[in-house]
């Protein structure tokens, strides 16, 4: 009787080692997918960007937060679409509006699935927030944020921003 006690005892582990298994398996196969989604280049859409650097200058540390507005325009014939929005410093956020509609607000290697959509002709905005404060009083002196966009332009799938500026008490 003892022999099949243990017998079962050794089954159930067994049962629990190869379900834990499948669990953690599972759990590092979805962690390990790319959260960010890829849009398919297109000939017809042509990203065009007036200006793609900004010098805020001098940035009181605790004078509120400094925004700076980029233009980006779909000089194509077909749909631009804008997705993978990222920012090189969780002290930055950037948000694109299209029409009025404002994506969420994207961080530091933040990506997600949204997708923008500018039509032939349009234009959208790329709002850049930067708290000077965020790094508290030791985050003083030079500055300088990247801001990234990828795009379905066949011909330029990626937009940079560079903002700079200096943090004083």
């Amino acid at each position: 009787m003892a022999r099949k006690a243990k017998m079962k005892q050794k089954s159930v582990l067994i049962i629990l080692g190869i379900i834990t298994f499948a669990i953690l398996g599972l759990g590092v196969w979805l962690l390990s997918r790319p959260v960010g989604v890829e849009v398919e280049r297109s000939e017809h859409a042509k990203v065009e960007v007036g200006e793609t650097d900004h010098d805020w200058g001098e940035i009181k540390i605790n004078g509120g937060n400094a925004e700076k507005v980029f233009l980006i325009k779909n000089a194509g014939t077909g749909l631009l679409k804008l997705s993978g929005v990222s920012t090189s410093c969780m002290c930055t956020t950037a948000q694109v509006i299209i029409d009025g509609k404002e994506s969420p607000f994207f961080a530091m290697h933040q990506k997600s699935s949204w997708v923008g959509e500018i039509p032939a002709g349009k234009e959208a905005e790329l709002k850049i927030v930067f708290d000077p404060a965020f790094h508290g009083p030791s985050g003083v002196g030079q500055m300088t944020r990247q801001i990234v966009v990828e795009t379905n332009d066949k011909n330029n799938p990626k937009l940079e921003f560079m903002l700079k500026g200096n943090v004083v008490k």
